[in-house]
C-alpha cells in the first residue's frame, strides 16, 4: 500500500479481457490511503498485455513522486536493492544469447561417452526403465545428435515402441547432475509419465553439498525465476526491476522464452548434517523440487547464500549472475562468506558438482503400482 501503488487483475470473459485497476493514493488531507476502481474491456490479448506492462511502469513513476505521501510512509522494502533505470537493448541481448549458445554447444560436445553396457539399471519392466546417470553425461543429446547421451545408450539397449529415442524422454537432469532418470519404453508409458510430471505427481529428492552451514534445519525457498538477459541462456531470480527492463524488447528479436512471465518456483530443504570440506563449512541437504523449473535448485541455493559445491555456473565467480541474481544485502544472515565460497571452489575445482537425484517416487503409468527408487550419491 505504498503511495502510488497500482495493482491490476484481469480475467478472460468470452472474447474480451476485463482489466480491473485499483489505484491507491494519498489525499492532501491525511495519511489514510484512498482508492479508485476502473474497468477496461479489451478484445485483443496483445494490446491487453502491453497495457498492463505500461500501467506497471506508470506505477513506478507515480511512486517516485514522494511529495504526495506522508514522510512516514516513504520506506519501501524490495528483494533487489539495485534499480534498473534503462531498458536493455535488444542487440546487446541477442549478442549475449548467441555467445551463450555457442558456449553451451561446446560444453554439450564434451559430454562423456557412455555405452549401453555402462548403464546402471535401477529398474526395468515392459514399459519403463529407471537409470542412474553419472555426472558429466547429457541426458539428451540436444540439437547435435552426435553428442554422447544417456538417452542414446538407453535406446540402444532397450529400444522403444515408437522406434524413436526422443519418444523415451519424460524428464531430464542437467549434464553435471547425477542420479535417477526415468525413460519410457512404450507410448502408453510416455503419455502416462508426461501426465504425472505435468500434474506434479512425481516426487523427486536431491542430495547436495552446499557452501556454509545452513542455520535452519528445514525450510522453503519460494523465489520466482526468469531468463537472465544479462547472462543468457541461464536463469535468475525474477525481480520487478528486471521485468521492467524487458518492456521494450521484441520476441522477434530476442525470442519468446526470454520474454516469458516469471515462473513460480518452490524448493524445500532439510539439513542432513553440517560438515567440513578441506576445513571449510559445508552442509549436506536434501532438496525437494516442487515446481521443477530449469536450474531451479542451483539458482535457489545460490540465492540464499549457499551455492552448491562445485557449481561453476551459479556458484561464486561463475558464468551466471552471482547470488542467483540478488544483491548481497538481500541474502540471509547465515550466508556463506565470499572467502569461504572461494576456498571451497578452489578445493573442488575439476571435480563433479555435488548434487545428486537421490530418490524418485510415482505411480506406474500403466500398472498403477506405487513405485519408489533410491540411488546413493558419490560425495
Amino acid at each position: 500500500n505504498a503511495p502510488g501503488t497500482l495493482s491490476s487483475v484481469f480475467h478472460h470473459a468470452r472474447s474480451h479481457f476485463n482489466i480491473y485497476l485499483v489505484l491507491f493514493y494519498y489525499s492532501s488531507s491525511g495519511s489514510v490511503p484512498e482508492y479508485s476502481l476502473v474497468r477496461f474491456s479489451i478484445n485483443n490479448k496483445k494490446i491487453t498485455m502491453r497495457l498492463l506492462w505500461s500501467l506497471s511502469a506508470l506505477a513506478v513513476t507515480v511512486a517516485s513522486v514522494s511529495a504526495f505521501a506522508p514522510a512516514q510512509n516513504l520506506a519501501v522494502v524490495t528483494r533487489s536493492g539495485s534499480a534498473l533505470n534503462q531498458a536493455v537493448a535488444a542487440a546487446d541481448v541477442k549478442a549475449k544469447q548467441d555467445a551463450g549458445l555457442e558456449s553451451m554447444k561446446s560444453k554439450d560436445a564434451a559430454s562423456s561417452a557412455i555405452s549401453k553396457d555402462d548403464l546402471v539399471i535401477v529398474h526395468e519392466d515392459d514399459h519403463i526403465v529407471v537409470v542412474s546417470k553419472p555426472s558429466g553425461v547429457l541426458t539428451v543429446p540436444g540439437k547435435d545428435e552426435s553428442n554422447a547421451s544417456l538417452n542414446k545408450a538407453v535406446f540402444e539397449r532397450f529400444g522403444s515402441e515408437s522406434g524413436r529415442m526422443d519418444k523415451m524422454v519424460v524428464h531430464r537432469l542437467g549434464m553435471d547432475t547425477s542420479g535417477l532418470v526415468v525413460f519410457a519404453r512404450t507410448n502408453a508409458a510416455l503419455r502416462g509419465m508426461n501426465s504425472l510430471f505435468r500434474s506434479r505427481k512425481v516426487t523427486r529428492k536431491y542430495e547436495a553439498l552446499v557452501c556454509g552451514h545452513v542455520a535452519q534445519d528445514e525450510g522453503s525457498i519460494d523465489l520466482p525465476l526468469m531468463r537472465d538477459y544479462e547472462f543468457p541462456p541461464f536463469m535468475r531470480v525474477s525481480t520487478d526491476d528486471h521485468q521492467r527492463a524487458l518492456l521494450d524488447l521484441d520476441a522477434a528479436e530476442v525470442g519468446k522464452k526470454m520474454l516469458e512471465s516469471p515462473k513460480d518456483s518452490l524448493t524445500k530443504y532439510e539439513v542432513v548434517s553440517r560438515e567440513a570440506l578441506d576445513g571449510n563449512d559445508v552442509s549436506r541437504v536434501t532438496l525437494t523440487s516442487i515446481s521443477g523449473r530449469t536450474h531451479q535448485l542451483n539458482v535457489h541455493c545460490a540465492a540464499i547464500g549457499h551455492a552448491i559445491v562445485g557449481d561453476v555456473v551459479y556458484g561464486i565467480n561463475g558464468e551466471a549472475a552471482s547470488n542467483g541474481g540478488l544483491d548481497d544485502a538481500d541474502l540471509p544472515e547465515d550466508k556463506a562468506s565470499a572467502e569461504v565460497q572461494e576456498a571451497i571452489a578452489s578445493a573442488s575445482a575439476g571435480k563433479p558438482m555435488c548434487v545428486h537425484a537421490k530418490s524418485i517416487s510415482f505411480r506406474h503409468p500403466v500398472t498403477k503400482e506405487d513405485l519408489s527408487f533410491e540411488s546413493k550419491s558419490s560425495f
